[in-house]
């Protein structure tokens, strides 16, 4: 194993050109939980929230994801704090289309003029002129998504966008999405113990779409003493959450998973993962232990 390597784990989970034209490793960043309490407000150490994104840069991670109701824009603005100006190979995807009105709630809102105001405070709060990877953050069943996505088309076309992405889809809406613009990755709730999207990801990795799990590191019972996790991890000398984090990565070569932490101790065991090589059997075994 090359130094590089040895120093940036996160390249050993291999790469996925997102869009067909942004090459980033799998094993990405959330950074949710860089915020207060409900995701509300600032952190209660924002020193350690930058210690935090600069390590995940040095671990390999040319991924992150945010949006602008992480705080509200909280996240955003401690992103640009510790990494702008950014390296080439760095992805800041971001999200619009939920509303805050205060800590734990969250309530969509797609209008056009909505959409199109948090695109702009999203551009100004990073500090980049254009958004690598803009997603719908959830569809608003009150507008028409051709008006939700027409939006971001339109801040696309001006430059302001690259590439489109949607979140918490259906198939089917994944396949309206796709009839009014190209759509680069789609994000949705996905673990081993929750994979009830897995004919959206399905989907995905037959067109080639990047596919977010968030919540990725969910285990649960599965990770009980003596429990198929907790037994699978011992043999490879790891955690249950990195036994969980590399089966997301042996599952699908389009799944870009990105466990989110609030501390630099927990992202490198997170990064580690991306270390760990599964056989077919033992990702079997742990599919079906669910």
């Amino acid at each position: 194993m090359s130094q590089q390597n040895s120093s940036r784990p996160a390249e050993a989970s291999g790469s996925f050109a997102l869009g067909g034209d942004l090459t980033v490793n799998r094993l990405g960043y959330g950074a949710m939980q860089l915020t207060g309490p409900g995701i509300w407000g600032e952190p209660k150490d924002p020193a350690e929230a930058v210690r935090v994104l600069r390590r995940a840069v040095e671990l390999g991670i040319n991924f992150i994801d945010t949006a602008d109701s992480y705080g509200p824009f909280v996240s955003e603005r401690l992103i640009r704090e510790a990494l702008h100006p950014y390296a080439d190979d760095l992805l800041i995807a971001t999200k619009g289309g939920l509303t805050r009105p205060g800590p734990d709630d969250w309530r969509p809102l797609g209008r056009p003029e909505y959409l199109r105001q948090q695109a702009e405070l999203s551009l100004r709060h990073l500090g980049v002129e254009r958004i690598g990877l803009y997603q719908l953050h959830r569809i608003d069943e009150q507008v028409p998504l051709a008006d939700q996505l027409g939006e971001l088309v339109l801040l696309q076309k001006e430059g302001k966008i690259h590439h489109i992405g949607v979140s918490e889809v259906t198939v089917q809406q994944l396949e309206e999405a796709r009839t009014i613009t190209e759509i680069a990755s789609v994000q949705n709730l996905f673990n081993l113990a929750n994979r009830s999207a897995e004919d959206v990801l399905e989907y995905a990795e037959r067109e080639n779409i990047a596919f977010i799990p968030w919540f990725p590191i969910a285990t649960g019972e599965l990770a009980r003493s003596g429990g198929p996790l907790d037994a699978a991890a011992k043999r490879h000398g790891a955690s249950p959450s990195q036994l969980a984090l590399a089966w997301l990565l042996h599952r699908s070569p389009v799944m870009l998973p990105i466990p989110g932490t609030s501390r630099t101790a927990h992202l490198e065991e997170n990064a580690e993962a991306a270390r760990i090589t599964l056989t077919d059997d033992e990702f079997d075994a742990l599919a079906a232990a669910v």
